[in-house]
């Protein structure tokens, strides 16, 4: 993953995409712009979308007709109340501003479809509505031009996904499951249904064998093509560690709320391409049993007048005091920070020793085991970025983002050291090497206590509210947390049934 922005095409958009992008001068695509291009391609349809605050796009359409100039600034209304982690039912008018920079032609949808990504705002007040996690991002980015640190920082999410055949599950007062199947899944090779044609990737060895074995790469390659065609530039494809149909496929780097939007578009795409052909795609951190779970490792940098403040070759790793501190920032609000990144139950079956889990609070030069890596495959300084890897794609990208860029910057801030770097297979130190390191949360639960404990980096400049912060936890805690807790687990007969 290249996360340089040295070439000045890198950040171009794609064809059949209408964002343009902001020149030097500062000047964007007009509304009327927008408008002009959708007639002129024939699109009958536009679908104005946003993220709720888990991190769920929402939507809904109307005809081009009833699109106009006003309604980029005069927004279009919708129940707030309907809305998971939005507004009571007694204040539920709420309006979207479509943002005309990220208006794209649908790529999946058979009826041409402009979509635009909204902002959220009052309809009262006409403020930005503060659970808004795409404002939140865009604060964030302001905060860290206010703070005199940096211009901008550049975000490279590695977000993985299964592409399974079928997945089905059911809970209920006296039954719960989940089932999956998969082409690929090595549990098929004894399969007598129909002729079997093998060559499935065993647990663990999906990385990177060719077809047979890859069973998937054409759709892959579908998907990669269709998201370029809406304006994601792909750097690479591939399978990726486990049996059954694991995946990832490497978006340029792009600025953090652009980034936000980006991953999106890349879940929608993915899952809506698969869904077409055949297939059901899911970013559930860890949905298979004895096999690698789905990360989403952010590479991120910071940057000021164009030079890259994390590089300097006589530094570790080739690494600046300044990315030091900002990883020192990364990994003291870790268990904080995990709440956000990292923000479902499912994701601590993920963070568990062993499946190249991200589990240590360390950083280290190529070690895949440490919360936080420094890439080594270029000696080019423009390149030079950290990779932090316990977050998961379930994770609301905006807040996620935004998050990690608070937590680095509280780093610098306040000159935080990280641990001392760690370039041995940690888990094979010796007992009083290994218990000198320390490891993520074990559990949401623990997350979300350390969030309600260490959230005053998050709220610097009012980038997060204590109002979005309390709204979080008891979210997840209600709906979540305490909801899985309640359920019998499948395990506990094979403990306890006969007890």
């Amino acid at each position: 993953m290249s996360l340089s922005p040295s070439n000045p095409k890198a950040l171009e958009v794609q064809e059949g995409v209408f964002m343009a992008i902001v020149t030097k001068s500062g000047s964007k695509t007009s509304p009327r712009e927008v408008l002009e291009r959708a007639k002129a391609e024939g699109v009958k349809v536009v679908d104005v979308r946003f993220i709720d605050l888990p991190g769920t796009w929402q939507h809904f359409s109307l005809p081009l007709g009833e699109l106009d100039e006003a309604s980029f600034s005069e927004g279009l209304g919708f129940d707030g109340s309907s809305i998971r982690g939005f507004q009571a039912i007694d204040e539920s008018d709420m309006l979207l501003i479509p943002d005309p920079d990220s208006a794209t032609i649908d790529p999946v949808l058979e009826h041409k479809t402009l979509f635009l990504i909204c902002d959220v705002i009052d309809p009262i007040t006409r403020e930005p509505y503060s659970r808004d996690a795409r404002l939140i991002a865009k604060k964030a980015e302001e905060y860290l031009r206010r703070s005199g640190i940096a211009d901008v920082s550049y975000w490279g999410p590695e977000a993985e996904f299964y592409l399974f055949n079928s997945l089905r599950f059911d809970q209920n007062a006296f039954s719960g499951y989940y089932y999956i199947d998969s082409e690929e899944g090595i549990w098929n090779s004894g399969r007598n249904s129909e002729p079997n044609l093998a060559f499935r990737p065993r647990h663990k060895e999906g990385y990177f064998p060719v077809p047979p074995t890859d069973k998937l790469q054409d759709l892959r390659s579908e998907i990669m093509l269709k998201l370029i065609e809406a304006g994601v530039q792909v750097e690479v494809q591939h399978h990726e560690v486990g049996t059954a149909g694991q995946a990832e496929i490497d978006m340029r780097f792009d600025t953090l709320t652009k980034m936000g939007d980006k991953m999106m578009v890349y879940k929608y795409v993915i899952k809506n391409v698969a869904a077409k052909n055949g297939y059901v795609a899911t970013f559930m951190p860890k949905p298979l049993f004895m096999d690698n779970g789905s990360g989403m490792h952010v590479h991120q940098s910071l940057w000021k007048d164009g030079e890259n403040l994390f590089a300097d070759k006589s530094g570790y790793a080739g690494l600046s005091q300044t990315a030091i501190y900002y990883i020192g920032g990364l990994l003291k609000h870790a268990p904080a920070l995990l709440a956000l990144c990292a923000p479902t139950t499912n994701s601590y079956r993920r963070l568990v020793p062993g499946y190249e889990a991200p589990i240590n609070l360390v950083y280290s030069k190529r070690n895949r085991s440490a919360c936080v890596r420094i890439p080594m495959y270029s000696t080019n300084p423009k390149t030079k970025r950290v990779e932090f890897r316990s977050p998961d794609p379930a994770a609301n990208p905006y807040l996620a983002f935004a998050a990690c860029l608070m937590a680095g910057l509280d780093g610098i801030k306040n000159k935080v050291l990280p641990p001392e770097p760690v370039d041995k297979d940690i888990y094979e130190l010796d007992g009083a090497e290994k218990a000198k390191i320390k490891s993520v949360p074990g559990s949401l639960a623990e997350s979300l206590d350390a969030l309600e404990k260490d959230h005053g980096f998050l709220t610097e400049g009012s980038v997060f509210t204590e109002d979005v912060i309390d709204t979080w936890i008891d979210y997840k805690r209600k709906k979540e947390v305490d909801q899985v807790a309640l359920r019998p687990h499948p395990w506990e007969f094979m403990l306890y049934s006969d007890v």
